[in-house]
């Protein structure tokens, strides 16, 4: 398998999942502005689509679509329990986080990363973002993680989305919930291989 990535992006989702699933996959840097692949080419050759998450499969095809892709992997090992089984109400309501994650936070974060957004715009999506925090709050409260004591591709999601705040303004101080499942996360070997091995790719 090869994962195309751009250190930083949602792409660390999947990231996360292969080390924690200890599954390997060659690793392609992608520069998202360019569109071009670490060692030349032409990055719409593989997803034409022009972002990253990519999983180029054993057999030449590619999978787009981090919620797609992070259930692909999970399927491939599934004594390691990072999805419930395909058919189970569990699995559902794994896919119900997977799609809030992707619409409701993910996508609300696009416009404050667009520097031609205009600031009234930017303070409506933070104000979104607030509102699907409070939530997610909520939801995480007497639990380690989404889905409960296990962690799943769910938590590899949100724990990267949830990321960006800082970078964007939001102080997940106000959330302390969701400040102490940052921490959570964070600690996990799987985790804090792949936020290192994406900190060395940025400056190669």
């Amino acid at each position: 398998m090869k994962l195309y990535f751009a250190p930083g992006a949602c792409s660390l989702s999947p990231h996360i999942v292969l080390n924690e699933l200890g599954l390997q996959a060659d690793k392609v840097k992608v520069d998202l502005g360019a569109k071009t692949m670490q060692g030349g080419g032409d990055f719409r050759s593989v997803n034409p689509k022009g972002y990253v998450p990519a999983l180029q499969l054993d057999d030449g095809s590619v999978l787009t679509e981090g919620p797609a892709i992070v259930q692909y992997l999970a399927d491939l090992k599934p004594e390691a329990r990072l999805a419930p089984a395909n058919g189970s109400i569990e699995r559902y309501r794994l896919q119900e986080w997977l799609n809030f994650i992707s619409t409701e936070i993910h996508k609300q974060f696009s416009p404050l990363f667009n520097p031609q957004s205009l600031d009234s715009v930017k303070e409506q999506q933070k104000q979104r973002l607030q509102t699907r925090f409070d939530y997610v709050a909520d939801a995480l409260s007497g639990k380690d993680y989404l889905m409960g004591a296990q962690f799943t591709v769910a938590d590899a999601y949100l724990y990267t989305v949830l990321s960006w705040a800082g970078f964007v303004g939001i102080d997940l101080g106000r959330w302390p919930l969701l400040q102490a499942y940052m921490q959570r996360v964070s600690q996990r070997p799987a985790v804090a291989a792949t936020l290192q091995a994406e900190r060395d790719a940025k400056k190669a």
